[in-house]
């Protein structure tokens, strides 16, 4: 078992390549059977993900271990129309629209009153990769928003959660899971952001050469997961998680690009749930999640913050918190199998009047449709399937390079998303 846990862990973190931009660039659940339940989580005890989710859960989930990996289809892609003679106009898509993402949990009671457990997963998002084609911005063509390669950024964050939780009662817990995180950051394509993209000789002055294409950085953090979970009655169970800010080291080869020198936390957030055991087969869920990114500075400031990119107050992507609603049923349909469905609701984090940075970062997806199933196998291991529908969303503002030349167009961004998870478990 402890060879077998190892090699899983590092199989995860080997592939864990995040691309989610759902609640904002959370994913919209963690652990296949919550993502086929639209997220919810909270309270919810059939599971492996408490350092994920919940980490109270771990006290009444048993021993089971989970490993699962979700095929995610994001679409995303840009336009802009009305610019001086259409010069600057055009629709484009991001090349990349497949990824897989692993998640792996693990959780065992060594005591009537403590459990333990280990939850591997990853957030992700703004990740994009655009042609270096197909609009004018001055003496030859450039990408989207003038720069001289190909435009995207891809951010992915890898968190590993040991998770230890302690029974109050037989029927309430608490838990704490300290969250180990690696991060990795890279941009191509924002040369207009970094002095001038159309410069051959010696760069300039006024060049800032860690804003863009500079490869893979990476930096760490350490956070903690904080959660309570009870039972009210035979029929109700609540549930509430904590994570405050994770400061994380910074993005050195990306220092003038995000405020404060390259700093890029995970921000702070919190959720509350419930689950109803309506009837012997039906149960009732639903989670409330609060995640504060206007508190990150890089990712809350708006795109017309005073002072250059990279400064301590410096420009960022502007977006707003968001208040997310996820709700789920689960019908035990038959003896070996369970049956899933739910519906995910975030308000919107891109606002239009930072459009134009977040072509990069299309974050703008609102609802989730989801669908899921659990069967038992003759070796009375788990097998999970969920899928997760959500329509295209999109967002229309002014385009900061209008307001630069002063003149006035439109740009959007939209994003449209599926994705299908599959996971293995098994109790010992």
């Amino acid at each position: 078992m402890k060879n077998t846990l190892r090699t899983t862990v590092i199989a995860v973190g080997l592939l864990s390549g995040a691309a989610w931009a759902t609640d904002g660039y959370f994913p919209h659940g963690y652990g296949i059977k919550a993502k086929g339940m639209g997220g919810v989580s909270l309270a919810m005890t059939d599971n492996a993900f408490a350092g994920a989710n919940n980490p109270a859960v771990a006290s009444f989930a048993g021993n089971r271990a989970e490993l699962g990996v979700d095929v995610f289809m994001p679409k995303r892609g840009a336009s802009r129309t009305g610019s001086p003679m259409g010069m600057m106009d055009g629709d484009i898509e991001s090349d990349t629209k497949t990824f897989l993402v692993p998640e792996f949990g693990y959780n065992r009671q060594i005591s009537p009153s403590t459990a333990v457990g280990l939850t591997v997963y990853g957030n992700g998002g703004m990740n994009t990769d655009y042609p270096a084609t197909g609009f004018n911005c001055g003496p030859r063509a450039t990408n989207m928003l003038c720069g001289s390669s190909k435009l995207g950024v891809n951010l992915m964050q890898l968190i590993v959660a040991p998770t230890l939780a302690y029974k109050l009662s037989e029927s309430s817990a608490i838990g704490i899971a300290p969250l180990l995180v690696y991060q990795q950051f890279k941009a191509t394509g924002l040369q207009a952001f970094a002095g001038n993209p159309n410069w051959t000789g010696p760069q300039p002055n006024n060049y800032a050469p860690n804003t863009t294409d500079n490869g893979n950085d990476s930096s760490t953090g350490l956070g903690v997961r904080l959660g309570f979970n009870a039972s009210l009655n035979d029929a109700v169970r609540v549930g509430a998680s904590y994570s405050p800010k994770t400061n994380m080291s910074k993005f050195k080869k990306y220092s003038q690009l995000f405020a404060e020198g390259g700093d890029f936390d995970i921000p702070e957030n919190y959720a509350a749930g419930f689950a109803v055991q309506a009837t012997s087969e039906l149960t009732i869920a639903a989670d409330y999640q609060r995640i504060n990114y206007s508190k990150v500075k890089a990712i809350g400031n708006s795109m017309t913050q005073g002072g250059p990119l990279g400064a301590v107050n410096g420009p960022g992507f502007g977006w707003s918190d968001v208040d997310v609603v996820k709700l789920g049923v689960e019908w035990k349909y038959s003896g070996s199998t369970v049956l899933r469905a739910g519906y995910n609701h975030t308000t919107n984090p891109v606002k239009a009047a930072n459009v134009t940075f977040n072509i990069i970062a299309p974050g703008v997806i609102t609802k989730h449709y989801t669908v899921g199933a659990t069967t038992t196998l003759d070796n009375k291991a788990e097998l999970t399937l969920a899928y997760m529908y959500a329509p295209k969303s999109t967002v229309t503002g002014e385009s900061m390079l209008a307001i630069m030349n002063q003149t006035s167009f439109q740009e959007t961004i939209r994003m449209s998303q599926q994705s299908l998870g599959i996971q293995y478990g098994w109790k010992f």
